[in-house]
């Protein structure tokens, strides 16, 4: 499976909520998509079911294919704590997931453009790999000839804060504090379902 290209409206429509931020034509047609979307003719789903639907809703909404997620889930599940926080949390250390949550990036596919085209430093040194772990108290910034851009100009106007990443508007610089909590996460994700799933 290649990363998916297509409408992001649709996947959003399918898991009957934004999973890529704010969506207008979401908001107007906000049921399944398809001939049949309004009037399901299977109402009730089955277990698995569900576990996967979960799984993929993580999937398309951190930009990760499954063999990363695979990954990211091993790992997590030798980490100390509970498996399905500790996914989030890698999800969250991503270097293009915490590009996207200092706001000079829209969205995360954004974010990972930046990333990938060389406009982001990690501790001073160019990196291009979106998917590197950062850890707390690395420093990810933009390059000093691409803080001219447009697209990160009109991101970081309406950037949100988060209290585990502390960003210089100025200098769009950020420092990665500490790991994040799961109950500061804003993503409705039911992790307990994904653990299931591939525990089986």
């Amino acid at each position: 499976m290649a990363r998916y290209t297509g409408p992001s409206t649709k996947i959003a429509r399918k898991f009957g909520e934004p999973i890529y931020g704010t969506d207008k034509d979401f908001e107007k047609r906000n049921y399944p998509p398809g001939q049949h979307g309004l009037a399901r003719k299977r109402k009730k789903e089955s277990e698995y079911c569900v576990q996967l639907k979960e799984k993929q809703k993580v999937k398309y909404t951190y930009g990760v294919l499954e063999r990363q997620f695979r990954g990211l889930y091993n790992k997590a599940s030798r980490m100390k704590g509970q498996t399905g926080e500790n996914l989030v949390i890698l999800l969250e250390s991503r270097l293009d997931n915490l590009v996207y949550r200092m706001g000079v990036a829209p969205t995360r596919a954004a974010a990972r453009q930046l990333v990938s085209h060389c406009h982001i430093t990690l501790n001073g040194s160019v990196c291009n790999i979106p998917s590197t772990i950062v850890k707390p108290g690395e420093t990810i910034a933009v390059r000093e000839r691409s803080k001219s851009l447009e697209v990160i100009s009109a991101a970081v106007v309406s950037a949100k804060k988060y209290s585990w990443i502390d960003f210089d508007a100025k200098g769009l610089s950020a420092r990665y504090l500490n790991t994040p909590i799961r109950e500061e996460i804003p993503e409705k994700i039911n992790e307990q379902l994904i653990v299931e799933l591939y525990s089986k």
